[in-house]
């Protein structure tokens, strides 16, 4: 199932906030497993710092996702349940939950190193909506949703607020693991760039990088 994204219009708000808030980050970055020599770092958790960005962004997943259901062939399931993606998604997911009124849960790890808890409300066979504020390589989405599933949830979606498109939302996939991203990296830059909010040299050097990582996953596959 090809990867979804909402209207132009909450890509670029989302785009323009990050840049506002100093997000967004120039220089040479390593981050995780799956991000080495990145010359951009997106900052997403400082979105908890300006509680009115928090909840635009929380809003406008919610619209998209009602969107989303109301299609003739919905593309997204029906889910009882957010979860958030310890830490970055945990904020993403809390906001969302509040807005949309759905109740939240997430994994808390245990203390035996043995594995996590689930915390908060559920029952065996709900569905969950899985949430994060970023998406590179799919790890921590994919490590929640098996988790998750051992204690009897279901999962079939997630939401991000950007992805990387570094073969993320392609292994979600084919895990049965659809994604919608209110940004991607690749709209991120062409918007900074076309609003002269940076050099070409930076981007340049970002699409170079993003380039051959999706070479590189492409590889892989």
């Amino acid at each position: 199932m090809p990867q979804r994204r909402p209207t132009r219009k909450g890509n670029l708000w989302l785009a323009e906030t990050l840049w506002k808030l100093g997000a967004v980050q120039f220089g040479s970055f390593t981050l995780g497993r799956t991000t080495v020599d990145s010359p951009v770092y997106v900052n997403l958790r400082l979105l908890i710092g300006h509680p009115t960005a928090l909840w635009r962004v929380a809003q406008i997943i919610w619209d998209e996702l009602q969107t989303l259901q109301r299609m003739m062939h919905p593309p997204l399931q029906p889910f009882d349940l957010v979860a958030g993606v310890p830490f970055g998604g945990l904020h993403v997911a809390t906001a969302f939950s509040l807005t949309a009124k759905i109740p939240m849960i997430y994994l808390h790890p245990r203390l035996d190193d043995l594995g996590s808890d689930v915390e908060g409300i559920y029952h065996p066979n709900q569905r969950v909506l899985i949430m994060d504020d970023l998406l590179a390589g799919g790890g921590s989405i994919l490590e929640t949703a098996l988790q998750l599933g051992e204690a009897g949830l279901k999962v079939g979606d997630a939401v991000v607020l950007l992805d990387r498109q570094q073969g993320g939302h392609e292994r979600l996939r084919r895990q049965g693991i659809s994604l919608t991203s209110l940004l991607t990296l690749e709209v991120l830059m062409n918007y900074l760039m076309s609003s002269n909010k940076i050099s070409e040299d930076l981007y340049r050097k970002t699409m170079e990088f993003l380039d051959t990582h999706r070479h590189l996953e492409a590889d892989r596959d």
